[in-house]
């Protein structure tokens, strides 16, 4: 479904808005809701999606955007990039033309001035889970716990995911920590009851691993096994929907050149992974 963000179109711009240096940003961004079972299959998927935008333009400048061949729009209103994985639940800005963009899908309005939000969608389907961890527990006699954490990039080796931070639960009255780590940081977070290891920069097609070891007073593994791993990441220049913006131009009576910029990136939301 497509609609605006409010019950009817607006005009929101006053006149007389000058700036020095006329500019336009225009950000793509991604956020992956995802629940995955421990042997890889998704329980749960969303993506979230939103482009965002900062408008530095003099004067009643007119904005038009289309995206690529990769997002195509059918007559349901709904963009798709395959047919297995529809694009969902438009909601634009009320300053959006709906009539132009339902004649030939091209996004056109003449812009608030400063930070707003443009375009609102979701996607449901065949979401490809981007971070892949497989954590395995066993306890030792019932005296101490041992974890090991194998992570898996999913995406391209020109890719690079940054500040992941993969956060394991262990009991509350576990002590001695010991850790091994093939890259990253390892620490424990008691007040938290959390194992966080962190990985600054996780190439795309790379596998690391990280082992803890715990001495274990009261708690059994049976009781722990099933409390999912959670997984924070940000990755730059990416569309996990395939959403890419073909072109962006301003007009303004005035006649100045404006610069316009456009970035991407996909970050997670709630993406956890149960253990073994």
């Amino acid at each position: 479904m497509v609609k605006w963000g409010g019950s009817m179109r607006m005009n929101t711009r006053p006149e007389g808005i000058s700036y020095r240096k006329n500019e336009i940003f225009l950000d793509v961004v991604e956020e992956v809701h995802l629940l995955m079972a421990a042997n890889g299959a998704v329980l749960r998927s969303e993506v979230q999606g939103a482009i965002k935008v900062r408008c530095c333009l003099s004067g009643m400048p007119d904005i038009q955007l289309a995206l690529d061949d990769k997002a195509r729009f059918q007559s349901s209103h709904q963009v798709i990039r395959n047919p297995h994985a529809p694009v969902e639940d438009l909601c634009f800005h009320q300053a959006v033309r709906l009539d132009r963009f339902n004649t030939d899908r091209v996004i056109s309005l003449t812009p608030p001035d400063g930070a707003f939000e443009l375009m609102g969608y979701r996607v449901h389907q065949n979401i490809k889970p981007l971070i892949l961890v497989e954590s395995i527990v066993e306890s030792h006699k019932g005296s101490r716990v041992e974890y090991v954490v194998k992570a898996r990039s999913n995406f391209k080796e020109r890719t690079t995911a940054e500040n992941v931070i993969i956060s394991i639960p262990v009991p509350s009255d576990v002590d001695t920590p010991q850790f091994k780590t093939s890259i990253g940081t390892v620490m424990y977070a008691p007040e938290q009851n959390l194992v966080l290891w962190t990985i600054k920069h996780f190439q795309g097609g790379k596998e690391y691993q990280m082992k803890a070891h715990f001495g274990l007073q009261t708690i059994s593994a049976e009781e722990i096994k099933f409390r999912p791993v959670s997984v924070q990441f940000r990755i730059p220049n990416f569309s996990i929907s395939g959403i890419r913006v073909r072109y962006l131009k301003v007009e303004e009576r005035s006649g100045y050149s404006a610069l316009t910029w456009v970035r991407y990136a996909t970050q997670s939301g709630s993406y956890q992974i149960k253990s073994k």
